[in-house]
């Protein structure tokens, strides 16, 4: 009589639970790129479907997401608190791609003056937000100063991610072309901003580990975090910008007549990475890599090649995101709120940001109904889940749970508010430029 086959003995002998648990495993595993194929579907669908409606594709998939994980499918419920290593990975890699699409996009020549309306929020206005929140996180909430510093920095910066229909759509041909004041103002602040939020950020972590008294943290503060970080990040984003647009553009350049939009995204990676084992701020560096990119070559056609596959990477990892923290609303991180926090968050959205806006253009030439937009649309989203999951990551923080289930309601008062009224809004201020 022969002897069974091994591999079968072995099957035969593994307990049915395991054997269930495998099988659960793969039906999950199908699900999820049954979820992820629906989700890129969305992505290419959606903003065509939705480009004249007082609505957004992020408020889609956040509800997609909330549904889905509300259903009994066996999936595992995305928390960012217990998994904020995932968190920080895939929203880093999210905000990085958008940074690059963003800084692709502007077709104003970067100085003082023509980036004046840039210069005044994020000197003004960033430092107000930050301020403002902390203050609100200490007075209202009761966090401790750490976690109050810490609710201000990620507060503070406008998101590149979802700010798609306030922003720059795509690379002009010509010097200006497109580049109205309030979407030019809007892409500008979200892709320096996004880098101007670690100092603050550090600043929380610096506090957490050595008390509030300044003698602890404010030499690092202001000579490694401020002065030495943001420098390498700026000058590592005009190297690497400049090597890449010779590459790319130059007559004897080693890559000649290439038309693949790939080179965005290692355009993005190379400048991120190496700017960050050199210390620096990577996030600042994407984005001045890719203004320096765009700048090399203006009418050259194919940056409109590299913006697109960037622009459809950054759609596709933000409908990824926009699901799991959908998830995570639905899986309970709003549950650590009180009503004191419910009101902050309003409060956050709806005053501080307008407010510290206004403030920050109270001197600008531009009709009052562009400032208003400009201070209006300082969307929250998918940068303020990174910078919240980053500091989790660094070290432990008291009142985290708190922290994070406001700045998720933030969020999603954000993806709410300034979806529904963008695209009237724009619509209006375009009307009435004409």
């Amino acid at each position: 009589m022969n002897q069974p086959d091994a591999s079968l003995a072995v099957c035969l002998a593994l307990p049915s639970g395991w054997l269930r648990a495998v099988s659960e495993l793969i039906e999950a595993h199908k699900l999820a790129l049954l979820i992820l194929g629906v989700a890129a579907f969305g992505v290419v669908g959606l903003p065509h479907v939705l480009s004249r409606q007082p609505l957004s594709y992020p408020i889609v998939f956040v509800a997609m997401g909330a549904l889905l994980f509300s259903l009994p499918l066996g999936l595992i419920q995305p928390n960012p608190i217990e998994f904020a290593e995932t968190t920080e990975t895939l929203t880093e890699i999210g905000v990085i791609t958008a940074l690059m699409g963003a800084g692709l996009a502007i077709n104003r020549v970067p100085g003082w003056k023509s980036w004046g309306s840039t210069v005044t929020l994020l000197t003004i206005t960033m430092p107000l937000t930050i301020a403002a929140v902390a203050g609100l996180g200490w007075w209202a909430l009761g966090l401790t100063p750490a976690a109050a510093v810490l609710l201000g920095a990620v507060l503070a910066p406008t998101d590149p991610v979802l700010a798609s229909d306030v922003q720059v759509s795509a690379p002009a041909k010509g010097e200006g072309e497109g580049d109205d004041e309030v979407r030019f103002t809007l892409t500008s602040e979200a892709g320096l901003n996004d880098g101007l939020a670690f100092p603050f950020t550090n600043l929380a972590i610096l506090i957490a580990l050595n008390g509030v008294a300044p003698s602890g943290w404010l030499a690092d503060f202001l000579l490694v975090e401020l002065l030495y970080k943001l420098t390498v990040g700026l000058l590592g984003g005009v190297v690497v910008g400049r090597i890449l647009a010779w590459a790319i553009f130059a007559r004897r350049s080693p890559l000649p007549g290439i038309r693949d939009g790939m080179i965005a995204l290692a355009a993005t990676l190379i400048a991120y990475a190496a700017t960050e084992m050199a210390g620096g701020y990577g996030f600042l560096a994407v984005f001045v890599a890719a203004v320096v990119i765009r700048n090399q070559e203006r009418k050259h056609s194919y940056l409109e090649v590299m913006h697109q596959f960037s622009d459809q990477i950054e759609r596709l990892l933000s409908a990824i995101i926009l699901v799991l923290f959908g998830g995570a609303l639905a899986s309970g991180i709003l549950g650590y709120l009180d009503w004191r926090g419910v009101l902050v968050a309003v409060v956050v959205v709806l005053v501080v940001r307008p407010l510290a806006g206004m403030a920050g253009l109270a001197r600008s030439p531009m009709p009052g109904r562009e400032r208003a937009a400009i201070a209006f649309f300082g969307i929250r989203g998918v940068g303020s889940l990174y910078y919240l999951a980053y500091a989790s990551n660094q070290v432990e923080f008291l009142q985290v749970e708190q922290v994070w289930a406001v700045t998720a309601l933030v969020v999603l008062i954000s993806v709410v508010v300034h979806g529904v009224t963008a695209t009237p809004a724009m619509a209006y201020i375009d009307r009435e430029a004409e």
